[in-house]
């Protein structure tokens, strides 16, 4: 199979494009996640002194955490779709949370392994295993078929996701610098780009792994 390939500046200005189109919602779902992410911690020191509540504050803010990485890539694929993302959205893949928990835990003992092993082999491994999450948010796959899938994507294009990777940072880097609130305009645009690159190298894979057809059948379709 040959490698597959993808336009960093085609993803990075469909990624813009679509945030242009739809700020409104974005500034709306990025203020709620934010929200999301502080209450829990503001309950937790506010309860710090019960037995009880801090701990059970701490399992649901990793639950929604979860949930919300999830939904912020399920938003994202509906855009490089053509749909249009909801804020509902951020809580429609519960059913997956334990297949999204577990690639998770495994996705990060192999990066941390590759770290081991003279840091090299961690980014490597980073890289080629990334799109586990997409599989299992788009596709609804188990973990290891979710790892196996984001293996065969990334084949030959590793060093162009590891540049991509480092682009959409210093995005976001230069969103950060303007008083924070370029993050509202930075975070959605690489995250639709990031989408964008999944479903390019998820197309061509499935062009290359389709069987071509017998001569018999290009006969019959050809009549």
């Amino acid at each position: 199979m040959k490698a597959q390939k993808f336009s960093k500046s085609e993803a990075i200005r469909f990624g813009w494009n679509t945030m242009k189109s739809h700020l409104g919602f974005f500034i709306v779902l990025l203020i709620l996640v934010a929200l999301i992410y502080v209450v829990p911690d503001i309950l937790a020191e506010l309860t710090k002194d019960t037995p009880i509540l801090p701990t059970i504050i701490t399992i649901a803010s990793l639950v929604l955490y979860v949930l919300i990485q999830m939904g912020l890539i399920g938003i994202s694929l509906k855009f490089v779709n053509g749909d249009k993302g909801k804020l509902a959205d951020l809580f429609a893949y519960l059913p997956l949370f334990l297949k999204y928990l577990l690639g998770s835990i495994i996705y990060g003992l192999i990066v941390f392994g590759g770290i081991i092993l003279l840091i090299v082999p961690g980014i490597i491994w980073g890289i080629k295993f990334q799109f586990y999450k997409y599989f299992i948010v788009d596709k609804g796959l188990g973990p290891i078929e979710a790892l196996k899938k984001s293996s065969a994507i990334t084949k030959g294009v590793k060093s162009d996701l590891f540049l991509f990777g480092i682009l959409l940072g210093l995005i976001n880097f230069l969103g950060a610098v303007f008083l924070i609130i370029g993050l509202f305009a930075t975070i959605p645009a690489t995250m639709v780009a990031m989408a964008f690159v999944y479903r390019k190298l998820l197309a061509q894979t499935e062009t290359a792994q389709a069987p071509e057809p017998s001569t018999g059948q290009m006969v019959n379709d050809s009549q």
